[in-house]
């Protein structure tokens, strides 16, 4: 299975699958299966990255140039916390990785907010000015 992986990946998936359900672990390229299933977890970490980074950012351009929202920006803050909250009703264990991460997060929002917005970086604070539960609340948005 170990070639099938690197010449057919989805059959090596449907054929591991197949291996699983029947309990045929001698079978089993368990290598790449581990590999695979950390690669689930990146994914989904980055997932929630690059959506709440998306996400603070338009928050930000909303709180800090209100005179230029638009739907376009509603609808993007939209979609970013329903994208989020699929995650992490999938895999509420990210939860504690979305805090852990979120001044980082911030620190990427704010300058992505600078140059969409063209204001200065000490126009938006150093920390972040939303907590989490504003960030998720689909009905919060800053007045």
């Amino acid at each position: 299975m170990t070639n099938l992986y690197s010449t057919d990946f989805n059959l090596w998936i449907e054929q591991t699958i197949t291996a699983l359900k029947s309990g045929d672990i001698q079978t089993l390229d368990l290598d790449n299966l581990i590999e695979e299933i950390e690669a689930m977890t990146r994914s989904d970490k980055r997932e929630i990255f690059n959506r709440l980074k998306v996400l603070i950012t338009h928050l930000l351009k909303c709180q800090y140039q209100p005179q230029k929202k638009t739907n376009s920006w509603i609808k993007t803050i939209n979609e970013q916390r329903d994208q989020i909250e699929l995650v992490l009703a999938d895999s509420p264990s990210l939860r504690p990785y979305l805090t852990s991460k979120l001044e980082e997060i911030y620190k990427k929002a704010k300058r992505d907010a600078v140059t969409e917005t063209k204001l200065t970086p000490e126009a938006f604070p150093t920390d972040c000015p939303f907590t989490e539960e504003q960030i998720l609340d689909s009905e919060y948005f800053p007045s």
